[in-house]
């Protein structure tokens, strides 16, 4: 993963290019260059790990929606936080933000399709489903976390915060409120609530109606709000 080896979207390859010799990432370019060495199945694929940053450039990004680390089942884990590929079952978080969608946006003829659950429509509207940690190993969920990933994605949150304005944060969860903690109220939108999950959705993600304020602040500064039901 030195800066030069990195397949990623432009405007995000010059805006990060300085993290990929920092000895954080040399470091965690060797822990995954050992896994593949052990032959441990790391999801989601390599050309998948920066999939959030490829399909929502930086100038285009609009809601930053952050999660923990990627499912670790196979084929569920495509680069986008909360998102799995057509024809993969939906895990229970993606089913309540649906559930929340259609309560909050929902019509008698407008709901979300529960057969489907990816989200790349999301980002290529400007939806940056940024995980915390970008790998993980194959039935060990937070197996990567500590080795590098959360300080190269605060960066991502940093030069958000500090290179545009009007941004819309989701921050669902203690973790996510952590990591987001370093944003300007003053310059985005942030919205907070517990975590989608079965355990906590009860607690207040329900009725929390992020999609529809998200909508709000962004068409009040003049943007193209997010079509929240466009899934495939």
């Amino acid at each position: 993963m030195a800066e030069s080896q990195v397949r990623l979207e432009p405007s995000w390859k010059a805006a990060l290019a300085d993290q990929f010799e920092q000895p954080y990432m040399r470091a965690l370019r060797e822990f995954l260059a050992d896994a593949k060495r052990a032959r441990r199945a790391i999801y989601p694929p390599g050309e998948r790990i920066f999939a959030a940053l490829d399909l929502c450039p930086l100038p285009a990004v609009k809601v930053v929606i952050i999660g923990q680390d990627p499912y670790h089942g196979p084929g569920q884990a495509h680069g986008l936080c909360f998102s799995v590929l057509p024809g993969v079952p939906q895990p229970p978080s993606l089913v309540n933000i649906f559930r929340e969608i259609n309560d909050d946006l929902g019509t008698p003829t407008r709901r979300l399709d529960l057969e489907h659950g990816c989200l790349e429509p999301w980002a290529r509207q400007g939806v940056l489903l940024l995980n915390a940690v970008l790998t993980v190993e194959h039935g060990r969920a937070g197996s990567h976390q500590g080795r590098g990933w959360e300080r190269f994605t605060d960066r991502i949150v940093e030069i958000l915060n500090e290179s545009r304005d009007h941004l819309v944060f989701m921050l669902w969860g203690a973790y996510a409120q952590r990591k987001g903690a370093i944003v300007d109220r003053a310059r985005h939108f942030v919205l907070a609530a517990p975590h989608p999950s079965p355990l906590s959705a009860h607690r207040g993600f329900f009725g929390c109606r992020h999609f529809s304020a998200a909508n709000h602040y962004l068409e009040t500064h003049g943007r193209t709000p997010i079509d929240w039901f466009d899934v495939s």
